[in-house]
């Protein structure tokens, strides 16, 4: 669970909206430390073949099915999501790499 803004958000429902998306092949949303509201909403997105889309793009997207507190701050674009034997995204994976960025 993401806590933001004391609001609690399911990852879950932002990947739906993610998947639902004709130009994304795989989204992952993960919390992301933030000092104003505690956490931010990153998304990880691996896009189908050939397609291209713009960070911007995707966050509008989110605006027009999401309600305001659950839309991604953040888009980061990867080539693959990390993924357990039986093939779950490991978002735990996901928070790691993106605070070896930092």
């Amino acid at each position: 669970m993401i806590i933001s803004g004391g609001f609690n958000i399911y990852p879950r429902d932002v990947d739906e909206v993610l998947f639902a998306h004709p130009k994304i092949l795989e989204g992952c949303a993960i919390g992301v430390p933030d000092d104003y509201s505690g956490e931010r909403i990153k998304a990880f997105v691996v896009l189908k073949e050939g397609e291209t889309i713009t960070e911007e793009e995707i966050i509008e997207y989110c605006k027009q099915n999401l309600v305001k507190y659950k839309i991604p701050k953040y888009v980061e674009f990867v080539d693959s999501l990390p993924k357990s034997a039986v093939g779950k995204i490991l978002r735990k994976e996901l928070k790691k790499i993106d605070q070896e960025k930092k």
